[in-house]
């Protein structure tokens, strides 16, 4: 049974597998391989997904959401049609919708998917990872960091000499730097680092906050449907600086047409910020892994924000070398999950290799300490797996009671860099009964193991009773427990997916909608007849003729609107 590999991406998500000729990328019910991870939810509960969701969220805003990756292991809420999601509910949507083009394409049951993450992803960020593709009636057993998963797809592992890389991975909505060592048919990644709120997106919104800037906009006086026609405008120019040194933005705004003519140079002095947000993690995973600059043999670019010109000047610029991008950086990361996929099925045609992968954060408990003078100093953060330490690995570290007669220890389980406990992040806590008995007298081993799916388990043990508490971090905000899952299974299981067999045509509604409310005057006339035509043709049911219709109308689309 085929495995299949899954980039579950900010803007975009793809499913690919692996054939004898390699991996190739699944296309969706439109025969494209990008599927827009956006979610929109019908007053009546039926789910529309990418895109489909993508038309209405001008339409629909209210009841569409994206970007939720952003936000996976939190427990942020999304109200969709008086109904509310977590975030790995609404992934675990896209991830269905992978999982029903992979199997009708491929023409059988798909039961396990290997899933991506960014490498700078947290503990709780995979474990909701994990969790929604569990939710989309999928077996996960790995989780992949989304570079290494490129490095895969390049076939670095296939070139004779040892090599150093550095994979340079922004998507839409995250951004992750790893340096990668190559030797011997070992594939190790040496340091990570990252920026999980920093993507495409960013470099969508420069573009607005210029055009409200130059027209004096207050974008709280924006409507919904003009906030999104600022969206769309913004994200049309943004693409356009690949073929022009200059665009055009324009919009309507209260009722009239606005717009605003920018150059490259301008954009690229007004993304000088967001720009600069790049170098901090290059830096510091080139520190961690003890690489300088000039010792990195090739650059990978990953990811569709990749594609922008001022992104592949500043990489550039940076390393003073040209980049790798003969993979489509959109589609590099399911290629490598479908590689990951076929080794995890053994499959004869993938070469032996040895993946190594790297813990991102440092992990690590609270401890206090008696000064010299007496006073106990608290809040001190006391690491006990750092950060980029290779895994799976396993670390202890051995504590003391600090009072006469405690009778049991709090754990709390730590992730960050800073030595104050309060500026880390709290993931969860474990408690163990002691025997109560003088201070320093009774000792707890805590050991923290980070597998290779990059999930960490926490096991405290006290020495003199040989009394263990193992942990799956159940007070962590951003997990779901094992109850929970199953609670959001039978839930989910009451709403209706809208039928792959349908989307062309629901597509065509929901941009004739969108078309309909953008425009005015004898244009919009003319859509509201064309619709009502495609309507009336639906209503008799014919295949036939309903898919000469619908080539018709796509004609007629294709001319008034160039934004796909």
């Amino acid at each position: 049974m085929t495995i299949i590999g899954i980039d579950l991406g900010t803007t975009n998500s793809l499913v690919a597998y692996f054939t004898s000729e390699g991996p190739q990328i699944i296309p969706n019910s439109f025969g494209e391989h990008l599927t827009p991870s956006i979610v929109s939810i019908a007053d009546d509960g039926e789910i529309f997904t990418g895109k489909i969701a993508a038309e209405r969220r001008f339409t629909n805003p209210g009841s569409t959401a994206s970007v939720f990756k952003r936000n996976m292991g939190t427990k942020k809420e999304y109200n969709l049609s008086g109904r509310t999601f977590l975030p790995e509910e609404l992934s675990s949507f896209i991830i269905k919708k992978l999982k029903e083009d992979a199997e009708v394409f491929l023409g059988e049951k798909i039961t396990e998917a290997v899933i991506s993450c960014p490498a700078y992803f947290s503990d709780a960020q995979r474990r909701a990872t994990k969790t929604a593709g569990e939710l989309a009636g999928l077996r996960v057993e790995r989780i992949v960091s989304e570079p290494t998963a490129a490095a895969i797809a390049y076939g670095l592992h296939e070139r004779p000499d040892s090599a150093k890389y550095l994979i340079f991975d922004l998507g839409g909505g995250t951004f992750d730097v790893s340096i990668l060592d190559y030797s011997n048919n070992i594939m190790e990644v040496r340091a990570v680092a990252g920026d999980n709120f920093l993507g495409g997106e960013d470099f969508t919104e420069v573009l607005i906050e210029l055009f409200m800037q130059k027209h004096g906009i207050d974008e709280d006086s924006l409507l919904v449907r003009e906030s999104m026609g600022l969206y769309k405008a913004a994200e049309t120019a943004k693409l356009g600086f690949s073929k022009d040194k200059a665009v055009r933005m324009q919009c309507i705004i209260s009722g009239e047409q606005v717009q605003m003519d920018v150059s490259l140079a301008e954009y690229e002095r007004a993304c000088a910020p967001s720009l600069a947000r790049l170098n901090a993690p290059v830096i510091r995973a080139l520190k961690d892994a003890s690489v300088r600059v000039a010792d990195v043999d090739t650059v990978v670019l990953v990811g569709g924000a990749t594609k922008l010109l001022i992104v592949r000047n500043f990489v550039g610029k940076l390393f003073g070398l040209l980049p790798a991008s003969t993979i489509n950086p959109d589609e590099a990361v399911a290629l490598g999950a479908a590689v990951q996929a076929a080794m995890k099925e053994r499959n004869e045609a993938i070469r032996e290799l040895l993946l190594t992968d790297v813990c991102p954060y440092t992990l690590g408990t609270e401890v206090a300490y008696v000064r010299e003078n007496g006073m106990i100093q608290t809040g001190n953060f006391m690491p006990i797996i750092e950060r980029n330490t290779t895994i799976p690995t396993s670390r202890v570290e051995r504590v003391y009671t600090l009072h006469d007669g405690q009778k049991q220890v709090e754990v709390e389980i730590l992730q960050g860099e800073s030595r104050n406990v309060k500026d880390n992040i709290f993931l969860g806590s474990l408690e163990i009964p002691l025997p109560p008995g003088p201070a320093g007298s009774e000792a707890v081993d805590i050991r923290y193991t980070y597998d290779i799916n990059g999930i960490l388990e926490a096991e405290v043990t006290a020495i003199s009773t040989g009394e263990q508490r193992v942990c799956v971090i159940e007070k962590n905000p951003g997990t779901m427990t094992k109850e929970e899952v199953s609670r959001c299974i039978a839930q989910l299981q009451g709403l209706k997916i809208h039928p792959r067999d349908r989307d062309e045509y629901r597509y065509l509604i929901e941009k004739g909608e969108r078309l309909y409310r953008e425009n005015i005057g004898d244009l919009r006339r003319q859509i509201g007849e064309v619709m009502a035509s495609f309507d009336e043709v639906l209503d008799k049911q014919d295949r036939k003729k309903i898919d000469e219709a619908a080539a018709e109308l796509k004609d007629f689309f294709r001319n008034i609107d160039d934004f796909e």
